[in-house]
């Protein structure tokens, strides 16, 4: 981009689109007990709803359900170690979302992410097929930090099952920012 005029524009034209092409990601497994149950005792979460069929019978639930800030684990990427450092870090292969290449040739080629919030419409149970689709909601002007000058990027995933009721929606928000004024300040 030759000006901030012209990646503000570009960057405008990206909002309210999908972040990637191909349409919905849809999960690889259904919601299932095994990784339930390593997601509970990796978080060392001992509700007995997520893996005591009796003790979750017995619940409102009626049967076994997942953590509900499990969401996003059923439709994430399995990741890739072989050529992580040629991919800038990523564990994941492919394009890499046009927001986020525009801002990188722009300069802004540090990231951090800054918040995400759940909104849980119903707990997952097992057996459902999860599905993501995650649209940009927004980029902000360019703005001072303490990292340097950059620009916070928001998306929103919906997640919904397989007969297309939404199960759940994340907002997620990042900083992308110029780190060489780290560098400069880090060399003085």
């Amino acid at each position: 981009m030759s000006s901030a005029a012209e990646l503000d524009e570009a960057l405008e034209a990206l909002v309210g689109k999908p972040i990637s092409t191909g349409g919905p990601n849809v999960a690889p497994d259904p919601v299932n007990q095994p990784m339930i149950r390593h997601w509970a005792a990796a978080f060392e979460d001992v509700n007995p709803v997520y893996v005591d069929a009796d003790a979750a019978a017995a619940s409102r639930h009626g049967e076994i359900v997942a953590p509900p800030l499990m969401l996003q684990t059923w439709t994430m990427q399995t990741p890739k170690i072989t050529g992580i450092r040629e991919r800038g870090g990523s564990p994941v292969e492919g394009e890499g979302a046009e927001v986020l290449k525009l801002l990188d040739q722009a300069g802004f080629v540090g990231t951090l992410a800054t918040n995400s919030e759940f909104e849980i419409d119903r707990y997952l149970r097992l057996g459902d097929v999860v599905s993501a689709e995650t649209v940009l909601e927004s980029v902000s002007a360019e703005k001072r930090t303490r990292l340097g000058a950059g620009r916070f990027v928001t998306w929103i995933t919906t997640f919904t099952d397989a007969a297309g009721g939404r199960v759940g929606r994340q907002t997620f928000r990042i900083l992308k920012f110029d780190p060489s004024g780290l560098m400069d300040a880090a060399g003085s």
